[in-house]
């Protein structure tokens, strides 16, 4: 217990030292990748751990260029796409484009599985309810899409990093708690670290990386590190806000795919609803356990949809002359058309699983292009002067693109599979 509670004091300093890294893991860590996190543990083990860790590393490098382009210049991404690049203009509503439609469609099985999994949380202790109850899981959803759009009528940031620190401090501790219940073989967690695709993992792979590279959370940075006013004399202070972000990325969603080793794996059961993603916690510690990973796994969905809610007023914002805009009268009508299309999923009935997993991948293919606008913008020398990127981040962001282009191309070739079966099954 006391390692526990090292773990829980450990978790907790770092996730409250955080300042635009919270909004960062609001967009990253939501049921997306609880859900990608947990399947890939429980078909093929820690064997996509290295996956996850190439994809954390390239987000804190992404997210330091970011961080360090905003305070530098004390200007933001999508403005800055639009003034400074060639095509400015194409690229900058190209880049909004991709990345709103992928985090509302994303949403909307955020808000599917979010609300399935608190009602089979309360199935758990209420066994009279029904297997599957339609009108209770929508109600949930309207219930916390309310919630959330009052939450966001206060319209002060100070106030949403407050909201997410609670959600994420929440989501990270009842993940870690999960983890050391059911924690596996030690050495089967460090194979996870070599490199090596299992058959048929091409699709997994992809939303790995859509939903830890996630487009979002280098694009909004800049809005936040301005309204925080960091500038240059907190550029150490942004470089260890982007690494201690990249760092509960990794270490949230690694508890995550290593609990469903440890849980489902083992006992050979497949992840094809909500409930078995944490019934095979009940026999080893109780409804208790089911319950603490229930939490987190809700914790996550809702510090995704509060940032979600907000990501087409906030770029368009930026788009316009590089501030965050958030009591204004479009972020109001902007917030409620976000909540009306996150209640898709749960409208249709449709299985949140699988909807939140071709989702995660849809955020894959926006990544080269948000990737590439920050090469050319850091490396403009009458922008950041002597604070340009030098060769070794020029290589590691080019790395970064190699890579998002790779794993584009394995989303692709996921999706064609994915549907092709679909079709003749």
């Amino acid at each position: 217990m006391a390692k526990v509670r090292d773990i829980y004091k450990s978790a907790g300093r770092l996730i409250l030292s955080l300042g635009p890294g919270i909004f960062c893991i609001g967009y990253t860590i939501g049921t997306g990748s609880v859900t990608s996190m947990i399947k890939a543990g429980s078909i093929y083990g820690t064997q996509l751990l290295w996956v996850l860790f190439l994809s954390a590393f390239f987000a804190w490098i992404l997210m330091e260029t970011y961080g360090r382009f905003a305070a530098v210049t004390g200007k933001t991404a999508i403005h800055s796409f639009r003034k400074y690049l060639k095509w400015g203009k194409l690229w900058a509503i190209l880049t909004i484009t991709g990345v709103v439609l992928g985090q509302w469609s994303a949403l909307s099985g955020i808000i599917g599985l979010t609300s399935n999994a608190l009602y089979e949380m309360l199935r758990l202790f209420i066994p009279g309810m029904k297997e599957n109850n339609y009108w209770a899981v929508l109600g949930i959803a309207v219930t916390l899409l309310i919630i959330m759009y009052a939450l966001l009528m206060v319209g002060k940031y100070s106030f949403f990093e407050k909201v997410l620190i609670v959600f994420v401090t929440i989501m990270g501790l009842s993940f870690m708690l999960s983890m050391v219940i059911v924690l596996p073989d030690p050495k089967e967690i460090a194979l996870g670290f070599i490199p090596k695709i299992p058959v048929d993992s091409e699709l997994l792979v992809a939303a790995f990386v859509g939903t830890t590279m996630a487009a979002p959370t280098f694009i909004v940075r800049p809005l936040i590190v301005k309204e925080k006013q960091w500038g240059m004399s907190e550029l150490k202070i942004q470089s260890r806000d982007a690494f201690i972000s990249a760092l509960l990325m990794f270490l949230i969603s690694a508890s995550i795919m290593i609990a469903a080793t440890g849980a489902l794996l083992h006992e050979g059961k497949a992840v094809t609803k909500v409930l078995d993603m944490v019934q095979a916690l009940e026999p080893v510690a109780g409804r208790i356990a089911v319950s603490i990973f229930m939490v987190g796994a809700m914790s996550a969905g809702l510090s995704s949809v509060f940032p979600i809610l907000m990501v087409l007023p906030l770029l368009i914002g930026d788009y316009r002359d590089g501030k965050m805009e958030t009591r204004s009268r479009m972020f109001r009508i902007l917030a409620g058309i976000a909540c009306v299309i996150g209640l898709l999923v749960p409208l249709i009935g449709a299985n949140p699983i699988v909807a939140q997993i071709a989702t995660q991948v849809a955020s894959v293919f926006i990544l080269p292009i948000v990737i590439g606008g920050i090469i050319i913008l850091i490396n403009k020398k009458d922008l950041l002067g002597k604070h340009r990127a030098g060769w070794l981040l020029n290589s590691m962001l080019v790395i970064a693109l190699l890579f998002s282009l790779i794993i584009s191309y394995n989303g692709i070739l996921g999706l064609i599979d994915l549907f092709t079966n679909n079709m003749y099954s």
